[in-house]
């Protein structure tokens, strides 16, 4: 029996009989029960990734309309790409060591679905740097589908298709996320002629099943079954606008759902979700977790109103987490600047009295696809991985940001370009991706780093000390983190509340048996994690604890 279990007071429970059983119930703490809360995220949009088979490329594919390698030139040499670069499953796998090597858990990926095969000739033409464009872009990125349910040609290879992938993967201890859709297919109108798949969606079988027939939305025809998938407003640029009240249009994509997770989808991000009303994610969800309990979801809703994203989470809206938006504000806003506070940090975190449903389960990111990288000096990503992967969340790290890949580049400037493999490999060597390595692979098996509630002592200056704390009849582990963003060491002495006990140091495998103090110096630029695997006993650690439990 648990020594540590032994100290933990409460009332235990009566067997049948009315005696006293030997094992006292723990007093739980934790923020959460999520099991997707023990990964760390790798975020590839695949196409840009790796070309592991040159034969899926298809750069004769377009005709009149290309779709390789359409480049956007910039000032003094700089460029972006709108058009497929090759990327595809094979890369990936070709990077599973990689993967692992860094510490990544699960791969989300850019939606793998079937999208038109020529570049779009509507809309306004897309230039180097522009934004709200799509004119002459392709969907290499996979966000607009003419079919739900097919594969990309561009991504698949002989003998190595989706369910082929998340084999492969999930045999390496990786999981795959999907990343889908339900607001929009792809661009459906404007176009000077009406393109093939552009507008037009498909079923299963290949059958046609839904056509814009490049008609304006006002001037789709309510008497044309063709034109019943889609509503007759517009919503974001020339992409066609899912009617998702419709039955036919809900039982299509939530099937399409249903069957991507049969090909071994671990987890969904969902693209654009606040532009679906909560009555199509609720309908959504329940019926995926009919099927599949407990299957986890996060979404994108890009804004930066706290109260505004937390709705999504709610259990009457689906109960979807989401990207931690305001987060990705307050950490770009820290870790750009190396003047700034660890201060600003605190807000985002909503640790207590939040609006979220839970705000453990949140993803927790700097940049992506959407948005300009993170424009920090190497320290400035060392630091915010530091802090991404021992704070409150689930981490997702960016292709490329692991070692600052066209750091500060927003998209068509070349946030999206191409990686390819003689770069990843040359990334390995890089100083951020050997520090990210390891503290990512610090949490990948420390319980209390993943799902522990989060008590802070101090943010502030160049300094952070907090601690995470998971309790439960499995696991009694107490994590005391200390970071130091400064370019000089730090001295770090902490006795509040600091229980006594043989600590150690997850990165330096150092143990100290602590009385009352943890004296130690924190590098220039580092973190220590210390770990204790003990029940609470410190009465103010407990009432912080209590209090965090109670309103978290």
């Amino acid at each position: 029996m648990s020594i540590g279990l032994l100290q933990l007071t409460g009332c235990a429970a009566t067997t049948a009989t009315g005696e006293q059983p030997d094992v006292y119930a723990p007093e739980y703490f934790y923020g959460t029960k999520e099991a997707f809360a023990k990964e760390a995220i790798y975020f590839i949009m695949t196409d840009r990734f790796v070309d592991g088979d040159p034969s899926n490329n298809y750069p004769d594919q377009g005709g009149d309309y290309p779709t390789f390698n359409i480049r956007l030139e910039g000032p003094d040499g700089k460029h972006a790409n709108v058009g497929y670069m090759g990327g595809d499953f094979q890369g990936i796998i070709n990077n599973i060591d990689y993967l692992k090597e860094l510490g990544m858990t699960s791969v989300w990926l850019t939606p793998v679905v079937d999208n038109p095969d020529q570049a779009f000739a509507g809309g306004e033409e897309i230039y180097y740097g522009g934004a709200f464009k799509d004119g002459n872009k392709t969907g290499y990125h996979g966000y607009w589908a003419s079919n739900f349910y097919k594969e990309d040609e561009h991504l698949v290879s002989n003998n190595l298709n989706y369910k082929n992938l998340t084999a492969s993967l999930s045999d390496n201890g990786i999981k795959v996320i999907l990343d889908v859709v339900a607001n929009h297919g792809s661009p459906s109108f404007s176009m000077p002629i009406d393109q093939p798949k552009f507008g037009e969606i498909y079923d299963a079988q290949g059958n046609l099943v839904a056509d814009h027939q490049n008609l304006a939305p006002e001037a789709l025809d309510p008497n044309n079954s063709l034109h019943d998938f889609f509503r007759k407003t517009p919503d974001i640029m020339q992409l066609s606008n899912l009617d998702d009240t419709a039955p036919e249009v809900i039982d299509y994509l939530v099937d399409s759902y249903l069957h991507w997770i049969e090909q071994g989808a671990a987890a969904f991000r969902i693209d654009t979700i606040k532009h679906v009303p909560h009555r199509f994610w609720k309908i959504m969800a329940d019926r995926i977790r009919a099927e599949h309990p407990d299957f986890f979801m996060f979404a994108e809703s890009y804004d930066y109103n706290a109260n505004f994203i937390a709705q999504h989470t709610l259990p009457k809206n689906g109960q979807i987490s989401v990207l931690d938006f305001p987060g990705q504000k307050a950490l770009t806003t820290v870790f750009e600047n190396p003047e700034s506070d660890f201060a600003e940090l605190a807000d985002y975190l909503h640790l207590t009295h939040g609006p979220y449903h839970n705000v453990y389960d949140l993803t927790t990111f700097y940049d992506n696809h959407d948005m300009r990288r993170m424009n920090a000096n190497d320290a400035g990503f060392i630091n915010a991985h530091n802090w991404l992967f021992t704070t409150r969340g689930i981490p997702v790290i960016y292709q490329g940001s692991e070692f600052a890949y066209m750091k500060g580049t927003a998209e068509h400037e070349g946030n999206r370009n191409y990686i390819g493999q003689e770069r990843l490999d040359q990334g390995r060597e890089h100083i951020i991706f050997k520090h990210l390595a390891q503290i990512a692979q610090v949490r990948k098996v420390t319980p209390a780093l993943q799902s522990g509630l989060q008590v802070n002592q101090k943010l502030a200056g160049d300094q952070a000390v907090f601690f995470r704390v998971l309790q439960t009849a499995q696991t009694q582990q107490i994590a005391l983190v200390l970071l130091n963003k400064a370019d000089v060491p730090h001295d770090f002495s902490i006795a509040e509340m600091l229980q006594p006990g043989l600590w150690q140091e997850q990165l330096s495998g150092t143990t100290k048996s602590i009385a009352d103090t943890l004296d130690t110096t924190v590098s220039a630029n580092g973190v220590q994690v210390w770990v204790l695997n003990e029940v609470v006993a410190n009465p103010a650690l407990l009432d912080a604890l209590r209090h965090a439990m109670a309103y978290k």
